[in-house]
C-alpha cells in the first residue's frame, strides 16, 4: 500500500515509520524545508509541496490512501480555514480526480469539536458542539472528509484525536510546577495517535466513518499532576478550581473556553474494531519521562 502523508510531522512521520516497517510505501509531504529534512532523517521518501498549492501536490505521487494530517501551526482561526477547509478540499479534488484515485482518505481532527458536556462521557455518536471559530472550522473539515471524497469514490475516514503527547511533548514542568486547573485530560501517545490510522487503513476498517482515538482513561488534571509528582518523587502542585483561574483575567478568548469545557473521551469504538494500545494509559505513557526526569 501506498500512502501519501500530508502534512507530515509529529503524528506523520511515526505513522511513516510504522507503514514502512510494516511493509507499506510511505510518502511524507511537507512545504518547508526544514519539514523535508525531518521526513528524511527519518528514513522516509518525501516530497516538497503544499497542500493548499493544486499544482504542488501534482509532484506527489499517486498513492493508495491519503492521510491528511497537515497542521496550521497554532495560528488563527483564518489559518486553520485555509488548511483544514481549502487545502483539505483542495487535496481531496487534486487526487479525486488522478487516472489512478486513492480509495481511502483519513483526516486527523480533534475531539475539541465536542464543546463542553460538563464532564461527561462522549463518543462518537455524540453530537458535535464546537465552541471556538478553529474547533468550528475543524467540524466543517470532518464533513469534507467523509462528504465530498465520496463524490470522488474515496471512502473518508475521520480519526478524532484526543491531546497528543509523547517524545518532545511530555509537558512534565506544566503539571509539576503547577497550579493546575480542574478539568479533564483526555490523551494519546503519539505511537497509538498513528498506529490507529495505520491500523485502520492496513485492515480497511472506518469507512465513511468517524473514530475517535483516545487512550483508555480520561483523568482529572488533579489527579494526573498528583500522580505525576509522586511518581517524580517532588512535592505535589497547587491547585485551582476553574472559577480561581479564570479570576486571574490573563486569558485569551479560546484559552478561556478551552477551561470552560469538560468531558472524557471514550474509546470503546477503536477497541471493538480491534485496534490493541502500545500505551493504554497515561500510566505506561509517561514512564519514559518520568525515568528521564528522575535520573
Amino acid at each position: 500500500m501506498r500512502v501519501a502523508l500530508l502534512g507530515c510531522g509529529y503524528v506523520g512521520i511515526e505513522l511513516g515509520r510504522q507503514l514502512r516497517d510494516a511493509g507499506h510505501e510511505p510518502i511524507g509531504v511537507r512545504r518547508s524545508p526544514e519539514g523535508i529534512e525531518r521526513i528524511e532523517d527519518a528514513g522516509l521518501e518525501a516530497v516538497r509541496a503544499d497542500v493548499t498549492d493544486r499544482g504542488d501536490l501534482e509532484r506527489v505521487p499517486d498513492a493508495d490512501s491519503v492521510v491528511f494530517a497537515a497542521s496550521s501551526g497554532g495560528r488563527g482561526a483564518d489559518a486553520a480555514r485555509e488548511i483544514y477547509v481549502e487545502g483539505l478540499r483542495t487535496a481531496i479534488e487534486a487526487f479525486g480526480e488522478r487516472d489512478s484515485p486513492p480509495d481511502r482518505l483519513v483526516y486527523t481532527s480533534s475531539t475539541g469539536v465536542y464543546g463542553d458536556h460538563g464532564g461527561d462521557w462522549v463518543d462518537e455518536e455524540t453530537p458535535i458542539e464546537p465552541t471556538t471559530e478553529k474547533t468550528r472550522v475543524l467540524a466543517e473539515a470532518e464533513q469534507i472528509a467523509i462528504e465530498e471524497s465520496a463524490g470522488y469514490g474515496i471512502a473518508g475516514t475521520v480519526a478524532r484525536y484526543a491531546g497528543l503527547y509523547g517524545p518532545d511533548r511530555y509537558r512534565l514542568e506544566r503539571y509539576l510546577d503547577g497550579p493546575v486547573t480542574e478539568g479533564y485530560l483526555n490523551m494519546v501517545h503519539q505511537e497509538d495517535a498513528a498506529g490507529a490510522v495505520r491500523y485502520l487503513l492496513a485492515e480497511n476498517l472506518a469507512r465513511g466513518e468517524v473514530v475517535q482515538v483516545v487512550d483508555d482513561e480520561p483523568v482529572s488534571k488533579h489527579a494526573f499532576a498528583d500522580w505525576l509528582a509522586d511518581e517524580c518523587g517532588v512535592e505535589r502542585p497547587e491547585k485551582q478550581s476553574k472559577e480561581e483561574r479564570l479570576a486571574e483575567g490573563d486569558l485569551s478568548e479560546p484559552a478561556r473556553r478551552r477551561i470552560l469545557t469538560s468531558k472524557r473521551c471514550s474509546n470503546a469504538k477503536l477497541r471493538e474494531l480491534g485496534y490493541e494500545f502500545a500505551y493504554p494509559t497515561f500510566r505506561e505513557g509517561y514512564r519514559a519521562a518520568i525515568e528521564e526526569y528522575r535520573e
